[in-house]
């Protein structure tokens, strides 16, 4: 058992067999379509990511929640009380309120055990970006390095983890505000596809407009070219909305280029999906910066 507990949150968007694989806990955040509520479970065992995205499809709306600072107080404790310490790596402070009330929690945990060490770190990142990060905390972590040099090394490193993405669908960065009503009517006329980073704050920013669902796929590959840094020792994080085929030519693309250690494709889960809709395909790595 390691001297130190790695927790995360279902934003991370981490497939089952690696959270097995890395030895980390997965908090399920929670979300509404329609009328009905449901965890976001890496297991999808109260709706699938397939299932999820025909409903958004279909003109349903979803809505998420944050955890609260109770409920990262009963998953924190009982790791403490067994005798380990807690690094929380959390969802983006600029898109949730999620890494505050972990924050909340630490503080009150810390002087409750005085002994222990409760951390939660902001990853200002989102999806498999959030996921990535923590694969390298668990990889450092089972090398042996100590719950403050992965601290370190994360909040040193968090700003190299570049996200690039693209949507298929304005509409759903309509409703969260990212893009105006009126771009949003004639880019869906005229088939323009945007493609949107994480900046070193944490928010999503739109960065190009490019016509065509495929060029807005290749964007992608082209940005990662402008900012990779040693593509090669590099394990490359993809996610997507519902939309697999176009996610493996995303990771085909990256191999051929880039000739990555190896590549990581799994769903964006429902709490995300909410917010970027079906058709969102995204690629992680890390680079000199995030743009």
């Amino acid at each position: 058992m390691y001297d130190y507990r790695i927790i995360t949150d279902s934003t991370s968007d981490l497939p089952v067999k690696l959270i097995k694989s890395l030895d980390i806990e997965v908090i399920p955040m929670t979300f509404t379509v329609g009328e009905s509520s449901y965890s976001n479970y890496p297991d999808e065992r109260d709706i699938s990511s397939h299932d999820f995205y025909d409903r958004l499809r279909a003109g349903e709306t979803a809505t998420t929640n944050q955890i609260s600072p109770v409920t990262f107080a009963e998953i924190f404790e009982p790791a403490l009380q067994s005798g380990q310490d807690v690094l929380y790596i959390a969802f983006s402070s600029a898109l949730s309120g999620t890494y505050n009330n972990a924050r909340l929690a630490a503080e009150e945990l810390n002087r409750k055990y005085p002994q222990r060490k409760v951390y939660a770190v902001d990853s200002l990142a989102a999806s498999m970006g959030e996921g990535l990060l923590v694969y390298y905390a668990a990889q450092m972590r089972r090398k042996g390095s100590s719950i403050d040099e992965v601290r370190s090394w994360l909040t040193a490193n968090r700003t190299r983890l570049a996200h690039w993405f693209t949507v298929d669908d304005l509409n759903h960065l309509k409703r969260g505000g990212r893009v105006s009503g009126a771009a949003a009517l004639v880019g869906t006329v005229l088939g323009i596809k945007p493609v949107l980073h994480v900046d070193d704050g944490g928010r999503l920013i739109p960065v190009e407009k490019v016509r065509g669902r495929r060029q807005s796929l290749d964007a992608l590959i082209r940005h990662m070219q402008d900012t990779v840094e040693n593509p090669e020792d590099q394990m490359i994080f993809i996610s997507h909305g519902d939309s697999p085929e176009e996610a493996k030519y995303v990771a085909e693309q990256v191999r051929k280029k880039f000739h990555v250690k190896a590549t990581e494709i799994n769903p964006i889960g429902p709490v995300i999906g909410s917010h970027s809709g079906p058709g969102t395909v995204a690629l992680f790595y890390l680079g000199k910066s995030r743009n």
